[in-house]
């Protein structure tokens, strides 16, 4: 358990430093406006385009090799990344990177389900998950500052891999070796859904700076739907499917993955606009900034942490509304904010709202998609809610700069910031409603494939 949470968490990590040190990359290779963007934006393709097929693999060939073959892969991209010479080599490096945590995150999440028998002992493994997640978060927004300024932008790249290397020893020798399941692999769904999610991701990121108008966004976006399209009538004539489609007959898998799809989009806009607010509106420096998100970051943690707790005391359903509520309230709170406000009496309540919101909300949206997963399942189940997390947040993040957009920069107390966060709100506010939903109130078994 400890070397599986620590290889998902380590990605989390350094997903989180990369983010602080794009500046100093920008810097030290000469790179354009366009290569920046892609060296955050080619990783994200190729994680969130090849979740689903990580997920997949892991359940027919087997969680413990795949987990491997992810791992060595997002090991040497690492290493690749750190050596770079140039933005070219760099953005590569990156996609590859991407491939290798898409591969990891849902074969990892996968062999941690096989672990546990029970349902109550797969939920406090989740909670534990979550909190590892949450730390990692954390140390990546302490750390990333610390590490870019003080040993330079490469050594971000080569923080993960002694870890990298130590996790997959311990996790080779510590967790059981899946066998893989006989009979032959979907190619066709395969294709098709990698394609799909890969193009929709594609257009996600696109629209805020090219326009939902644009001809590349809608060509994006349009190979995404129709290679969707593909995949489902691929899946219905397939012998044997790559995503089985009567897992969207399961209540609690739809709602888990929508309440997922709405995380996400409130967790990636919000800290898109939270860094810009506090600085252009409140007047606060980078490290300032920094330093005083940490209270999210650690709520995060303790909420994934204390997650089982919660449930056993609560009930699962009201633990997971209660914390979608707690989320909605801090984000209505931080959408009141303006320039006069200190940080005591106007940010850190709403931080620590929203951090506990979040970090409760990922682990039971998590557990709820796939804490009822049968034998042969656990990897389809982990890698789509993996992938809804993401894609929610580049459909998020989109719609968010659109609505902040029409609200106009030179609004009073930066306005547009806060009609980001009201905007916000309002998603989470529907992933309330979504989890109240009948669909959500039956739980499954491990094994009980209805």
């Amino acid at each position: 358990m400890a070397g599986l949470a620590t290889a998902a968490g380590v990605v989390i990590l350094d997903a989180s430093m990369v983010n602080l040190a794009t500046p100093a990359m920008r810097a030290g290779l000469g790179l354009s406006a366009t290569e920046l963007s892609w060296v955050v934006d080619g990783y994200l393709i190729a994680f969130a385009g090849l979740l689903l097929l990580g997920g997949r693999l892991a359940d027919v060939l087997g969680g413990q090799k795949v987990f491997q073959a992810g791992l060595a892969v997002y090991t040497i991209a690492c290493l690749a990344c750190a050596l770079a010479p140039s933005g070219a080599v760099l953005i590569g490096a990156r996609v590859v990177q991407g491939v290798g945590a898409a591969l990891l995150t849902p074969a990892a999440l996968s062999l941690m389900l096989g672990l546990y028998a029970t349902l109550d002992e797969r939920r406090r493994a989740l909670g534990v998950w979550g909190g590892v997640a949450g730390a990692g978060s954390l140390l990546g927004v302490a750390l990333g500052g610390v590490v870019t300024q003080s040993l330079g932008w490469p050594a971000i790249y080569w923080l993960p891999v002694p870890f990298m290397i130590l996790t997959g020893v311990a996790v080779w020798y510590a967790v059981p070796h899946s066998p893989a399941r006989p009979g032959r692999f979907d190619l066709p769904g395969a294709a098709t859904i990698t394609l799909a999610i890969s193009a929709l991701a594609l257009g996600l990121i696109w629209a805020p700076d090219a326009g939902w108008g644009s001809p590349r966004t809608l060509v994006s976006l349009a190979v995404g739907v129709a290679a969707l399209a593909a995949f489902a009538a691929v899946e219905l004539r397939s012998p044997q499917p790559l995503v089985p489609l009567g897992v969207f007959r399961r209540g609690p898998v739809v709602v888990a993955n929508i309440v997922m799809l709405l995380l996400g989009a409130v967790s990636v806009g919000l800290f898109y606009f939270l860094p810009q607010f506090q600085q252009n509106v409140l007047g606060m420096s980078p490290v300032a900034t920094g330093l005083s998100q940490l209270p999210i970051a650690v709520m995060i943690a303790l909420g994934g942490f204390a997650a089982p707790l919660l449930a056993r005391l609560a009930g699962f359903r009201p633990a997971t509304v209660g914390s979608l509520i707690a989320l909605v309230a801090g984000l209505f709170w931080l959408a009141q904010s303006g320039p006069a406000d200190q940080y005591v009496t106007a940010l850190l309540g709403p931080f620590l709202l929203i951090g506990g919101g979040l970090g409760l909300g990922f682990v039971y949206a998590t557990t709820m998609a796939v804490s009822g997963a049968a034998m042969g399942e656990t990897g389809l189940l982990s890698g789509l809610i993996n992938a809804a997390r993401q894609l929610g947040g580049g459909l998020g993040l989109a719609a968010l700069i659109a609505m902040a957009a029409g609200s106009g920069a030179g609004a009073p107390y930066g306005g547009a910031y806060n009609d980001a966060f009201l905007s916000a709100a309002v998603l989470a506010l529907i992933a309330v409603v979504v989890s109240l939903t009948p669909a959500a109130r039956r739980e499954t078994a491990p094994g009980d494939a209805r």
